[in-house]
């Protein structure tokens, strides 16, 4: 704190108003100092409240990303299952059409083994007649009459 100097009416003018000059110095520094602070305060909460909003909105993005997520997770997993349902449905009338065709082939192979059995029981009997007939012209040009 300051002391002021005596003189015959009170304490020195000069003095006096030197500290109450310094003194409206210091305050209207210290006023200045504080409007600034308190534009940088007002500021900072314009920007705090500017960057909640975007936490906000992220935190929004973040959850929708993560539904969209689990959606295509979900869809993708349905799709598969169709996929797969379809491929055994499909591999199991492919089997049912193979066994139908190899039954049918094998249906004409024992229809083509009987026939061939058939066609060579009658193609002896045609050759044995054809000897007959051979050995029956032999034996006519054999015998003179």
């Amino acid at each position: 704190m300051e002391k002021f100097s005596y003189e015959a009416n009170g304490y020195n003018r000069q003095e006096v108003n030197q500290f109450v000059s310094d003194v409206i110095v210091k305050t209207e520094d210290i006023i200045k100092k504080c409007k600034a602070q308190g534009e940088m305060v007002d500021k900072l909460k314009a920007e705090l409240e500017h960057y909640k909003k975007m936490e906000t909105t992220l935190q929004t993005a973040i959850i929708k990303a993560e539904e969209t997520g689990d959606n295509i997770k979900r869809m993708a997993r349905e799709e598969r299952d169709i996929i797969v349902r379809d491929a055994k449905n499909n591999a199991s009338r492919i089997v049912n059409e193979a066994l139908l065709k190899a039954e049918k082939i094998e249906n004409n192979a024992e229809t083509l083994e009987k026939n061939m059995k058939i066609f060579k029981r009658k193609l002896k009997v045609i050759m044995e007649q054809q000897m007959a007939v051979v050995e029956e012209i032999e034996l006519l040009e054999l015998d003179p009459k």
